[in-house]
Formats: structure tokens, C-alpha cells, sequence
């Protein structure tokens, strides 16, 4: 039964959990918030309007949400507050199966763990986990891993009583004796920078804050480099050295004007080099300067020419190249360090329309370059020695690989990654010369996992214009049935970004309880090649939509599942794929979970003033133009919602989130619950202490697993008395 709270508390005040009783009847609260009196419980709360408009294109825009960006209205904080009071409120009966949920997942990691040790230098180096605390224990030990521990970084001593805790990066100078590191303690992802003696344990907070993550250490041991955040935009777009103790912030010795482009330093692998990469979503610009003089001058070696990307990487006087000039797919290319003329750059690999060219690492006497054919990531070898090129072969259908760490440019070994969605991921040493391979971790799976039980395979839909999408499925074999059950289908579909069928054992929890888990790998992202990206972006975007809703069509033809059992899930620009494809096919699906979505489309590219707008018009388009306007109000889901049924939906949001600001998600629950027609729940849960990532910790991110997972099951009936 539910009792209705009539003496609703005055505003401001505090309801701490504990329970109510009536009679014989005692009734959980779940909840501890300061709310609002005219707020109930019972009741979804509904925002006020506040009508505004503006003309562009000839065309009037209105949205009575708008003043949901006022973060420091309280209006706003509390009904973002009642939003999760009523979030925990209709979620209450679930919150001893979230608990089970939670217990479930947990039980299948192992909490004490270690990662697989690699040397650098004179030491050896991993990270470490301990039963109940949530961050990793960064280590290293000298000479041999037999040797006395040293630990350098103890996460969660550094988290302890902070909502959030990211480490951004840790570098050690090259002389072994200095640390670097960046925190970000609001999950906005403004880092700020922290120095260890590590000779005497002395710790400094460096006056350097709102950075971005990544530091770099010069070779003299004492001037590091870093970029700062522009304010406005939050892009890296200045680039410092600074002399570790100083106390003086050096003038920045690169600057960035266009807010379309930002900066990313890297240090080649060989440590002879910074490359200063100048970048925007689709253009490449590129600085060399010497990592041993900490006053180096920059030298340009590539300009910008829109449209043209690369990246490079030294060995032995030469540069390696992976561009896609006249290479939709990318070629490598090469050439000497002091002649970056293109004309006389010679050709390694030459474009292949079937094979896309994801990444190279060099060795002193191997390259390595990570491909991508039919849709499946493969390495291919290239001795710099004479001998033939080779592939190292995998054997499974769906499967996913990526390096691993490697530090030592003189080396003959390569390790990789390697992962399933039936086998946890693995790390392996290949050994260059002879082929042999060694298994050196499979992340463990407790409580008996054996992956003979289960089956992934690769399916394909059929397109509006033919094309084939790739769907990866994978379920137990014992709870497959011949009729259609429930399946969970996520897909992401932008940056040319492919979301890779890996391993997760939190997954299991819904495998295991007999759903079928996929994986549609639409147009906008990267499976096929870089001509896939192409065709969902842009002017283009409706395919990825259309893709997925083909997915689902083809899932539910086959039989694996229906409307009423089919459950979507996407985040941040599958988010709005989310959101997109619930306005267009309500009926299709039963729950859609929509995580930090970008849904207010036409409002957050029509403000130049927000962090990421400008670079974004290389994915999206800009709506300045009339062109791009009207497409991307024809599917800006914020834009496009209508009086009619959708399915159960769960939003989420973070209130400190800088990719996709909170109240887009926020404004997008607000228009859905005063349009919708149905009496299906709709949830908004804004996480007031993170940002885009969601919870931090490995504890943190359990949980709102377990919370999103009960969410999906619970509306789906899967629940059952355990």
C-alpha cells in the first residue's frame, strides 16, 4: 500500500532516512533531501514554464525551459532535488533487488587485485586494489618485482570525504626522483596539479589549476608542461612550462586562438621529442620541439589544411605519418625529420577502402599498426629488419583488441589487450621474433564463471539503403528460448567512435537472469571504416537513427525478442540517439535508459559560449547556416518531443558535467512530462556531486549499475523474489 504524506515538510527541511508507521504498518523512506512543500512524492514534479523565444532562419524557437540553466537558482537546485526524491520514491520498492543487484556484482570481481607489472626504466611498475576501498594503489619497486614495494599514489586516501575523485595523470621525471600528478575532485574536469620529492615523500599543490589532465615531464627532471583550460570553452588551448618548485607561472609559450581547434602534447616513445598536436574534430596541425632543452623553440612541421588529419611518431630520425590525405581509410606514410616537404614523403602502407588504419606504435625494430577489417579490430607487424609483414591471428567471431603498455622503445615484445564478450579481458606478450604468445592476466571472474555457457555472435540488419549493420549478441545457451525474450540492445553511433564487444562481468547479472545482450554498431560510428563515420554525421545523422531502429526491427523479425521485451540504452551522443529514436518509434521498445544525453540540439550549438559548441560544428554541423539548422531541428530530440505514449524511461544527469550540461536532460524530462500521454514512468536522476562520467570509485560505479540494471528489469518483470 501507499500512504499519502499530507503534512508535507515546510520548505527546507530535512527528511533523514528512517520510517514512517500507520497502525501495524511501517513504510522504508529512502530518501534525504531538502524539498519544497509544493513538491509530493506521490506526484512527478513538474517544472514551471517560462516562456521564451527568439527568431533565427526565419524561424521563431521557443522553450519555456530555458531558465533550467540557472545553476545557482534555487528554483532550480530543488527541482532537480525533487526529481530524485521522486526518482527513489518510485524506485523504492526495488531498493532491496538493487542491493541484491550490487552484492551480485561485487561478488564477481576480485577486490584484491593487481595489475600486470612493466618495467620503465630501473623499476617496475603497477597498480593494486584492496578489499572495500574503492580507488586503485599506485606502486612501483626497484630493480625487480621481488623487491620491497614502494607506493607512490594511494587513491583513496586522496578521495577520503570527497564526493567525487578522478586521477587525471601520473608521470615520473626520467631521473626517477620527481612525480606529477592532477586530481579532479568535482567531476567538472578541471585538474589541478600536485608534485612529489619522491626522495623524501614531500608533497606540493603546484598554484596550477583548471588544467587539463595529461602532464609532461622534460628531460632536465625539473620543468614540467601542461595546457590550460580556456575558461569560456574548456578546451585546451595554452600551453606553459613550469619549473616544479618555483612557485612562478611562466608566460605560456603557445597559444591557440581558433576555439574550434585544441592542444594535446605528447612525448614520443623514444623520449627524444614533444610533439605539440593542434587539433580540431577534423584537422590536423603539428609542432616538434626537443624534450632535453626546457627552452626549445617550436618548429612547425605540418600546417593545418582543413580536413587534414595525422599522426605521427618518431624513430631514428624518421617520422612516421598516419593520415588520411586522398585515404578516406588513412595510409602511412614516411619521411626524415628535417624534411617534412609532403612531396617527399614515401608511401608504407597504401590506402585500403576495406581496411580502416586505427593506430601504429613503434619499436626500434618493429612497427606495429592496429587495423580495423569488417568491422573487427587486428594487428598487423612490420620488421624494419627485412622479414616479411604478418598478422597476429585471433580465433573468435566477435572479439576486440588494443596495446596494452609499452613503454620500451628497444624492445622485441608487444603487449595487447585482448577481450570478448564471452572472455575477460586478457593481457598477453607477443614476442616479435619467435610468434610466441603468453598469457600474463585474465581479469578474474569469481563465483564459478565458465564461458563455454554462454554464445556470442555477429548478426546483420538490413538498412533503409541496403547497408548491413553489424549487431554483436551474446547470451547463455541454457536460457535461450524459442521465443522472443528479453533483450537489452546499446548503441552510441558519433565521432566515428566504435563501442567494442568487450567483457563485462556486471553484465552477467542481466545474461544470467535470461536477457540477451547486443551491441548495434550503426552509421556515425567507426566498425566499417571511416566512409561509415562519414555516413552518420552531418547531413547524414538520420541513419544512425534509422540504424538502430532497423536493428531492433531485425531483432524482433528473428524472434529473439519484442516490443514489450526489448529494453534500449545509450550515453551522452547515444543519448540522444535515445532520444531521437524513442520520437520517432515510441511503440518499438518497452524501457529506454538515456545517460547524460545530448538532447537540446538546436539550443546548446546556437551558443558559441558553451564549452565544446564550437569544435562540435565539425560533428554536427553549425546551425548558423540554414541548411544545417532545419536538419538539426528536424531530429533535436529536445525539440521534437509530441502529445503521445513513450515507453518507461530513465534520464540521468551531472550536475557538474561540462560535455552535456545538466539541464538538457533535465529540460528534455520537463517537456516529456508535460506532453507525454501515457502513464508510463519517466525518471530523472542527476547525480549533484559528478559529472559526465557518472559516480566515481569502483563502489560508486557497482551501484549505479545496480540501480540502472533494476531499473530496466523491474520494468520489464524480471524481477523475481530472490
Amino acid at each position: 500500500d501507499i500512504i499519502s504524506l499530507t503534512d508535507f515538510p515546510d520548505p527546507g527541511t530535512s527528511i533523514e532516512n528512517g520510517s514512517i508507521e500507520q497502525g501495524e504498518s511501517k513504510f522504508s523512506l529512502y530518501y534525504s533531501l531538502s524539498l519544497p512543500s509544493k513538491f509530493s512524492l506521490m506526484e512527478a514534479p513538474i517544472a514551471k514554464q517560462i516562456p521564451t523565444s527568439r527568431e533565427i532562419h526565419g524561424v521563431t524557437l521557443e522553450d519555456d525551459y530555458a531558465w533550467l540553466k540557472e545553476k545557482e537558482n534555487p528554483e532550480v537546485l530543488a527541482y532537480l532535488n525533487a526529481e530524485n526524491a521522486y526518482k527513489d520514491f518510485k524506485t523504492a520498492h526495488t531498493k532491496d533487488f538493487q542491493d541484491t543487484l550490487y552484492q551480485e556484482m561485487l561478488s564477481k570481481i576480485k577486490e584484491d587485485d593487481q595489475s600486470v607489472p612493466y618495467q620503465k626504466g630501473n623499476y617496475w611498475y603497477y597498480t593494486r586494489t584492496e578489499v572495500g576501498k574503492a580507488y586503485a594503489i599506485h606502486c612501483r619497486k626497484y630493480g625487480s618485482i621481488e623487491a620491497p614495494e614502494e607506493i607512490l599514489i594511494d587513491e583513496n586516501e586522496l578521495a577520503e570525504g570527497k564526493d567525487f575523485f578522478d586521477l587525471g595523470d601520473l608521470e615520473i621525471s626520467p631521473d626517477e626522483c620527481w612525480m606529477a600528478y592532477t586530481i579532479d575532485i568535482k567531476g567538472d574536469e578541471k585538474y589541478a596539479l600536485y608534485v612529489t620529492d619522491l626522495r623524501s615523500g614531500t608533497v606540493v599543490k603546484e598554484e596550477v589549476e583548471a588544467i587539463s589532465p595529461d602532464v609532461e615531464w622534460c628531460n632536465d627532471n625539473r620543468t614540467l608542461y601542461y595546457t590550460m583550460l580556456d575558461e569560456a570553452t574548456h578546451r585546451p588551448y595554452r600551453l606553459y612550462r613550469y619549473v616544479v618548485g618555483s612557485g612562478k607561472i611562466q608566460e605560456p609559450f603557445f597559444e591557440e586562438p581558433d576555439d574550434a581547434f585544441y592542444l594535446n602534447l605528447y612525448k614520443t616513445k623514444d623520449e627524444k621529442y614533444f610533439f605539440l598536436y593542434v587539433g580540431s574534430n577534423i584537422t590536423t596541425e603539428l609542432h616538434i620541439f626537443s624534450a632535453d632543452n626546457p627552452t626549445a623553440e617550436l618548429n612547425l612541421f605540418q600546417e593545418r589544411r582543413n580536413g587534414i588529419e595525422f599522426v605521427a611518431e618518431h624513430h631514428q630520425g624518421n617520422i612516421y605519418i598516419l593520415t588520411n590525405e586522398n585515404a578516406l581509410n588513412f595510409k602511412l606514410m614516411r619521411t626524415q625529420l628535417d624534411q617534412p616537404d609532403r612531396e617527399k614523403w614515401e608511401e608504407v602502407i597504401p590506402h585500403d577502402p576495406r581496411v580502416m588504419i586505427d593506430t601504429i606504435d613503434v619499436f626500434k625494430e618493429y612497427l606495429v599498426i592496429y587495423l580495423r577489417r569488417e568491422g573487427l579490430k587486428s594487428i598487423h607487424v612490420r620488421p624494419l629488419n627485412g622479414r616479411s609483414p604478418f598478422d597476429i591471428p585471433f580465433e573468435e567471431a566477435v572479439y576486440t583488441v588494443s596495446h596494452s603498455t609499452n613503454i620500451e622503445f628497444d624492445s622485441k615484445v608487444l603487449r595487447f589487450r585482448y577481450s570478448s564478450l564471452t572472455i575477460p579481458s586478457s593481457v598477453y606478450d607477443y614476442d616479435l621474433d619467435t610468434g610466441e604468445r603468453e598469457l600474463l592476466k585474465r581479469q578474474p571472474v569469481l563465483g564459478g564463471y565458465n564461458p563455454s555457457d554462454y554464445q556470442s555472435e555477429r548478426i546483420y540488419a538490413t538498412a533503409w539503403d541496403g547497408a548491413k549493420i553489424p549487431v554483436s549478441i551474446v547470451y547463455r545457451k541454457d536460457l535461450r528460448q524459442n521465443s522472443p525474450q528479453a533483450l537489452y540492445l546499446y548503441a552510441y553511433g558519433s565521432y566515428g567512435i566504435t563501442i567494442e564487444p568487450a567483457f563485462s562481468s556486471a553484465r552477467l547479472s542481466l545474461i544470467d537472469r535470461g536477457m540477451i545482450f547486443a551491441f548495434a554498431h550503426i552509421r556515425g560510428g567507426g566498425a566499417l571504416g571511416r566512409k561509415w563515420y562519414e555516413d552518420g554525421k552531418f547531413l547524414n545523422k538520420k541513419n544512425s537513427f534509422a540504424d538502430f531502429i532497423a536493428c531492433a526491427e531485425h531483432l524482433i523479425q528473428k524472434g529473439l525478442t519484442s516490443p514489450e521485451h526489448l529494453a534500449i540504452a545509450g550515453g551522452s551522443a547515444g543519448g540522444m540517439l535515445m532520444g531521437a529514436v524513442v520520437n520517432y518509434r515510441p511503440e518499438l521498445f518497452k524501457v529506454v535508459e538515456a545517460h547524460v544525453p545530448f538532447v537540446d540540439v538546436i539550443n546548446t550549438m546556437l551558443d558559441p559560449t558553451l564549452p565544446l559548441t564550437v569544435p562540435e560544428y565539425d560533428e554536427w554541423g553549425n546551425p548558423e547556416e540554414k541548411a544545417f539548422f532545419d536538419y538539426l531541428r528536424s531530429y533535436s530530440p529536445y525539440d521534437n518531443v509530441e502529445a503521445k505514449d513513450y515507453p518507461d524511461m530513465l534520464i540521468t544527469a551531472g550536475l557538474n558535467d561540462p560535455r552535456v550540461h545538466y539541464w538538457e536532460p533535465a529540460k528534455w524530462c520537463a517537456k516529456l512530462r508535460r506532453l507525454k500521454t501515457d502513464k508510463n514512468i519517466l525518471l530523472l536522476k542527476t547525480n549533484m556531486g559528478a559529472g559526465h562520467q557518472g559516480a566515481s570509485g569502483r563502489y560508486g560505479r557497482l551501484k549505479e549499475a545496480a540501480f540502472d540494471y533494476s531499473f530496466l528489469l523491474d520494468r520489464l518483470g524480471l524481477i523475481k523474489e530472490e
